[in-house]
């Protein structure tokens, strides 16, 4: 438990330490939200005609109102977590892959839910908007980066238990 809780700090630190850092900003962070932008103004558009995107705002051509996805909008924090998590867990590589594969693919599946629901939240009332915004949905996708940690725990397999010295019992296998 205590190598757990130490890589786990670690790589949070380092990790968050690097996502601020100028260029990973630069050439990392901003495109990958201008991504973001672009992938919610597709999934609008196949509803809604008249959505633009330009970098990582999201604007409806008609009412002029806009969204910015800013840092912490972005899923980037819930995906660090996660990594953090998985990565610090001791587990085969394949296995720590899969999981945040499938992890980041979760995370920014929600997040996609949440761009799209507070764009049109903002257009209906801002006292929606923020309260969404600032309180249930930054809460759901930390929750959503714990929940896809607790599943791969769970789908994780079976390590042969040790004996009380420490050695695997007979005829265990370890992988």
């Amino acid at each position: 438990m205590w190598r757990f809780s130490i890589v786990f700090v670690v790589l949070i630190l380092a990790l968050f330490t690097i996502e601020v850092l100028q260029p990973v900003q630069d050439h990392v962070i901003l495109p990958f939200t201008a991504g973001i932008a672009n992938v919610s103004v597709f999934l609008i558009e196949l509803f809604d005609d008249g959505v633009i995107s330009a970098g990582k705002v999201i604007r409806d051509a008609q009412s002029g109102f806009a969204v910015s996805i800013e840092p912490g909008c972005n899923g980037v924090e819930a995906l660090i977590i996660l990594f953090a998590a998985i990565f610090a867990f001791p587990a085969p590589l394949k296995h720590k892959l899969i999981g945040f594969g499938i992890g980041f693919v979760a995370i920014q599946s929600l997040n996609l839910v949440r761009i799209i629901s507070l764009f049109y939240m903002g257009q209906w009332s801002m006292t929606w908007f923020n309260w969404f915004h600032l309180y249930l949905w930054q809460a759901l996708i930390i929750l959503d980066a714990l929940v896809v940690w607790l599943i791969w725990l769970r789908m994780l397999p079976a390590t042969p238990s040790k004996n009380n010295d420490g050695n695997a019992p007979a005829g265990a296998v370890s992988g």
